[in-house]
């Protein structure tokens, strides 16, 4: 009978080897085919706003739709650096697109929302419906 000697550091090391490979893996494929932007939220008295860091964004590659209360941003990052010298030409290019999803308030007044896009930063401006006072009703018990 073989009787083998267990190591349980060499098991842990097999699976840190594993993991290490399979995040590097969607390191690589993310580095190439998306990006996350950088949103920052905050209420206002008559309006939310949000704003999106999208450097080297064109306003013709973003997408902002409101369905069912849920505002969807999607947009694509393309760039080309060329350099070309006496002896030497360098060509650099790079794309990502990206997708954010945010449940929106019912008080947002969707027919009114603007989005601007300047100097890298998409702001989107969701003002709130007007608030109907409701006054205080009083009923008579029978």
């Amino acid at each position: 009978m073989l009787l083998t000697r267990f190591n349980p550091l060499k098991e842990l090391r097999t699976l840190e080897d594993r993991m290490n490979e399979a995040f590097a893996m969607d390191l690589k494929k993310d580095v190439f085919s998306s990006f996350t932007p950088s949103v920052n939220t905050r209420e206002g008295e008559f309006a939310y706003h949000i704003d999106v860091d999208l450097p080297g964004v064109k306003k013709e590659d973003i997408s902002v739709k409101i369905d069912n209360n849920i505002l969807t941003l999607k947009g694509e990052r393309k760039s080309k650096e060329e350099v070309k010298e006496e002896n030497y030409y360098k060509m650099e290019s790079s794309f990502g697109c990206f997708t954010r999803s945010f449940t929106i308030p019912d008080n947002v007044d969707t027919e009114n929302v603007h989005a601007e896009n300047r100097d890298g930063v998409l702001e989107i401006t969701l003002p709130k419906k007007e608030k109907k006072n409701k006054s205080a009703k009083e009923i008579k018990v029978k």
